[in-house]
């Protein structure tokens, strides 16, 4: 199957393998483990930041993030439809007692500084306290404008706001936007990106900031489960992503402009935005999409929803039959 759910679906090449088989490895909760040190400390750098903390996930990066920032009580403000609020079980609510503020995104993944505004409490014991704001980059394919990072973090800044970046495509952002990923996080006081989505490596996500921030939340990384011993294996894939599959990333860009370039030419299939990275938005829903989805699947493509994903393993060839079976689709149904 040519699947497009998402770049989670990747697998590790046989070169990552290798690397992974090689790995030295120690007890990485005693910090023993030099492949995960190095991987901590590589993410650190790229970001950055002063320390790194490789965990799971990035749901458990994320909620770590929210853990450290936050108390009971307080409050942080994410996008409507950002994964930190919708798509991660409610962790910090139910987790840390952290109440989440949820504003709509604008057309281009930003939360708009005004509304920002119009959400943080007064300091006054009615309400919950307003503690951090979490942006997400990229946001269903869109990368956000410097100029905009650089604003929004310096504006919650002066608003007494920690800020964290939710950048588990991070590096789709920073090839997109032809700048190192450090241009992109230089105003968050921590930065999550993943290592199993578009890096291709198969598990983990590296949370970094301060050495104290991220000092609290190994902390609570060992009070959730999320302490691992002979964690270098794992690392181990996530160095070798770093090293060499950040370039890479632009080949997915090219193809989904590639594809996208077929479908504007197919009325049945049509698309909401104009792609930026390695995601293409459709414009359907309902019995439409479903139909579009069980004709695809007759010809070995998965789909999930109108997001399609391209990745590492979808290669040239397969954006052609992705490309020729869309085509029947039109001329079936057009």
């Amino acid at each position: 199957m040519i699947d497009l759910r998402s770049d989670t679906v990747t697998r590790p090449s046989a070169e990552m393998l290798d690397a992974m088989m090689r790995a030295q490895t120690g007890d990485d909760v005693y910090g023993e483990d030099p492949t995960v040190n190095r991987l901590e400390a590589l993410g650190a750098e790229i970001t950055g930041k002063e320390a790194g903390l490789f965990v799971s996930s990035g749901t458990q990066s994320n909620l770590l993030a929210l853990l450290s920032h936050c108390a009971r009580g307080d409050e942080y403000i994410a996008g409507q439809d950002a994964h930190t609020y919708l798509y991660e079980a409610g962790g910090g609510a139910v987790l840390g007692g952290i109440q989440p503020q949820p504003i709509p995104f604008n057309d281009k993944g930003e939360l708009p500084l005004e509304a920002i505004e119009a959400v943080i409490k007064p300091d006054e014991y009615h309400f919950a306290k307003t503690r951090l704001l979490c942006l997400e980059n990229t946001v269903g394919g869109k990368a956000l404008a410097l100029p905009y990072l650089r604003e929004s973090t310096e504006f919650a800044k002066a608003k007494g706001l920690a800020t964290h970046l939710d950048g588990a495509r991070l590096f789709n952002a920073a090839v997109k936007l032809q700048v190192p990923a450090a241009q992109i996080t230089q105003g968050f006081d921590t930065v999550s990106f993943c290592l199993s989505k578009g890096l291709a490596a198969p598990v983990g996500s590296v949370l970094t900031g301060s050495k104290q921030v991220i000092g609290q939340a190994r902390r609570y990384r060992k009070m959730l489960g999320g302490g691992m011993r002979q964690a270098g294996v794992l690392a181990a894939a996530g160095i070798y992503a770093l090293e060499n599959n950040v370039a890479r990333l632009a080949e997915d860009h090219d193809r989904v402009a590639q594809l996208a370039a077929v479908l504007k030419q197919l009325p049945a299939i049509p698309l909401a935005e104009e792609p930026q990275t390695n995601m293409i938005m459709l414009a359907l829903d309902g019995g439409p999409l479903k139909q579009l989805a069980g004709f695809l699947k007759e010809r070995k493509i998965r789909i999930n929803g109108a997001r399609w994903v391209l990745h590492r393993d979808v290669s040239g060839a397969d954006v052609e039959a992705i490309a020729e079976a869309c085509r029947a689709y039109q001329e079936a149904h057009g």
